[in-house]
């Protein structure tokens, strides 16, 4: 959707699996909360900058709540270089289009723990299992697998611009946390997405996740900003 001032377009609001509100400004949240009030709920969540969410979801709650969650301060992180004291986990490494069957599971437990629901309910994954493939195709899907082939460590380069890029999906199996795994494969997963993909990395985290935060301060991530995010 498009918010014009003047005959120029000023903001947007991509309407999918996510709404998400961009460069709105009160006037364009209220006019796109209007259109999602009269099209009615069709997306699993409301992602998007602190201030145009929480308007937006302020207009839209009286029709649309009550939330499953709402995760009010999700810090983003940004950053345009590589760790000066973090080596890059070597064992981190591209997953195959033929390692579909060994990620799978992984972005699963990811995805329940991360959101609280499968992404395996309602088409049983289907959606879900093309987004992996496309990223798996795409060579943005990363891991390290122990000795039996099992996944130790997961991420993905997801949204992508020339300008910038985000990783999303970090995950470490329950069973290695507290190991620090998680530091230098994201040393890993920064150092293809600045080489391959964009010269500034960011990526967002629920504020409540201490380990996550310490880990990607510790590769250089610094805060810019924060989003908001609503669960259906």
């Amino acid at each position: 959707w498009g918010f014009y001032e003047e005959g120029m377009l000023t903001s947007l609001c991509y309407a999918g699996a996510n709404l998400v509100p961009i460069c709105a400004g009160p006037r364009a949240v209220r006019a796109f909360a209007d259109r999602a009030r009269r099209a009615g709920r069709r997306c699993s969540s409301i992602v998007g900058p602190v201030e145009a969410t929480t308007r937006l979801w302020r207009l839209l709650e009286p029709s649309w709540g009550p939330a499953r969650e709402v995760r009010a301060h999700q810090p983003l992180m940004v950053t345009d270089r590589m760790p000066a004291d973090i080596a890059p986990d070597p064992y981190v490494r591209r997953i195959r289009k033929d390692e579909m069957e060994t990620i799978m599971p992984a972005c699963v437990a990811m995805f329940t723990e991360e959101v609280g629901v499968s992404p395996l309910a309602g088409d049983g994954g289907l959606l879900y299992q093309a987004r992996v493939a496309e990223l798996v195709g795409s060579g943005r899907s990363f891991a390290r697998l122990d000795e039996h082939g099992k996944v130790v460590f997961k991420a993905e380069i997801g949204a992508a611009t020339p300008q910038a890029c985000q990783i999303q999906g970090v995950w470490v199996a329950p069973e290695y946390r507290g190991r620090g795994i998680a530091a230098p494969g994201m040393a890993a997963v920064l150092r293809y997405a600045l080489a391959d993909v964009a010269p500034i990395v960011s990526l967002y985290v629920n504020d409540f996740n201490t380990p996550a935060r310490r880990a990607y301060r510790r590769v250089g991530f610094q805060e810019a900003g924060a989003f908001m995010s609503v669960l259906f």
